[in-house]
């Protein structure tokens, strides 16, 4: 399959009828093309979540994210500038990083901007991948969230400045202040829970491909043909 047969494929929508020869071959593709990859800071639009790596298969069904295509990271990275159609936005899956995948990309959409919705998908996650963590920072609107789920409820949380109440105990590592509320935010907590995708770097130990997948099934990524720099 040469480049300009996969750009064609990808252009036309044509991914979303290959038989599971082709698409292994697509797979194939990605990840030898990872290995040459070397993990670099991303930039999340500080809007995450992570679910560990031997277990992320449970949030396609979680997140309700359906036609995923194989990529690698810098593929997938710039998520929230790639082309789109109605309902056709793309959500990235990162590789492993760390023994940790990253989701985020058009999350308003796939989630929703309702604090109920938020908690709903971690615990979701949770529930399908055993664990997961949602981080939410917003410096201009003082929103600084963080959240730890275990099978489908929420056993840690951290809103600094949002009105939420705590839940849990604090963890060993938070910083507390005189009234044992935590002081602990987003750039810290994410670096000791999974990964601080800020800091990824030649000594994050990186493993598999990563996927870009749609919010609605059966749309296709027809149009979306600059999901991959071929």
């Amino acid at each position: 399959m040469t480049r300009s047969r996969l750009g064609e494929l990808i252009a036309t929508g044509s991914t979303d009828h290959l038989d599971a020869r082709d698409r292994a071959l697509l797979e194939r593709r990605a990840r030898l093309k990872s290995v040459d990859d070397t993990p670099f800071p991303l930039d999340t639009r500080g809007w995450w979540y992570a679910v560990p790596g031997a277990t992320y298969e449970g949030l396609f069904e979680a997140l309700g994210l359906h036609d995923r295509f194989p990529v690698t990271l810098d593929e997938g990275a710039d998520v929230g500038d790639l082309p789109f159609r109605d309902d056709a936005l793309p959500t990235f899956i990162t590789p492993e990083l760390d023994g940790w995948r990253l989701i985020f990309g058009n999350l308003p959409d796939l989630v929703g901007l309702d604090w109920d919705e938020w908690m709903g998908a971690v615990e979701r996650l949770s529930s399908h991948c055993g664990e997961a963590q949602m981080f939410f920072e917003d410096a201009a609107g003082g929103s600084d969230v963080w959240v730890v789920a275990e099978k489908g409820r929420i056993r840690r949380l951290c809103a600094a400045e949002s009105g939420a109440e705590p839940i849990g105990d604090p963890l060993p590592w938070e910083e507390l202040d005189a009234d044992g509320e935590s002081m602990t935010g987003v750039a810290d907590a994410c670096g000791r829970l999974s990964v601080d995708p800020g800091t990824l770097g030649t000594t994050t130990l990186m493993r598999d491909h990563g996927w870009l997948a749609l919010h609605r099934p059966g749309i296709g990524h027809e149009n979306l043909n600059a999901l991959v720099q071929l």
